[in-house]
């Protein structure tokens, strides 16, 4: 039988057992492919997530530059780090196969969680409802810099007429972390709700997603 070295172990150990039974050094290991000058692929898999605190949420987190910053890691590397996580967020079930009703601020920051936790700008996504408050359409209708971005309030309704949505959510993220609200949000908030009733919809809530927390303005009475 052909000797394994170091680096394909994990490969090997990927084919006999399949991904599931891998621990994400062993899967980085693989996305990796191979190591650098006295330290194998695997070595500098577990280095990285050692130096993120075995959390794959603050790795998504880094930036090429960042990771670029660990020895062993050149751009290549980083690239290759970068869109498997990014590949792998975007399996994640933005919106189950079976009609998601949101009955919470929880339920709707699972299905916003995807798309805006590790961004290093500012998007506004707005989660279009029925009746029942069942996702009919999320659609990405902002985006801007690092502070913050512009939003079209016509736009946000055009939308919602054209899915015919009775409810809406709407949401931005804050790279910073930060998830008090800014005074623009405020004002951003009354006015899409005020807009909002004029063509008999409901705005159910607005929430500030950070680093895996959010800010419901529905759950702080806010609306």
């Amino acid at each position: 039988m052909k000797s394994w070295s170091v680096e394909d172990q994990p490969r090997e150990k990927y084919l006999r057992l399949g991904g599931q039974k891998l621990t994400d050094a062993e899967l980085l290991a693989i996305v990796i492919g191979n190591g650098s000058v006295g330290q194998s692929a695997l070595s500098l898999a577990k280095s990285l997530l050692i130096r993120s605190g075995n959390d794959l949420q603050k790795l998504f987190e880094l930036s090429v530059e960042n990771l670029m910053d660990f020895k062993g890691v050149g751009k290549v590397k980083a690239v290759k780090i970068k869109a498997s996580l990014d590949l792998g967020y975007r399996l994640l079930p933005l919106i189950p196969s079976k009609p998601l009703s949101l009955s919470s601020s929880a339920a709707a920051f699972s299905v916003l969680k995807p798309v805006l936790i590790g961004l290093a700008h500012e998007e506004f996504w707005v989660l279009y409802l029925d009746n029942a408050h069942v996702v009919l359409e999320r659609s990405l209708l902002g985006k801007g810099g690092f502070t913050a971005t512009v939003v079209d309030i016509r736009l946000v309704l055009q939308q919602a007429l054209k899915w015919g949505a009775t409810a809406m959510i709407v949401a931005h993220n804050h790279p910073t972390g930060n998830l008090t609200p800014s005074g623009a949000d405020k004002t951003l908030t009354l006015k899409l709700k005020d807009a909002a009733k004029l063509l008999d919809m409901v705005l159910l809530d607005h929430i500030i997603v950070g680093k895996n927390e959010y800010f419901s303005f529905a759950d702080q009475q806010l609306l």
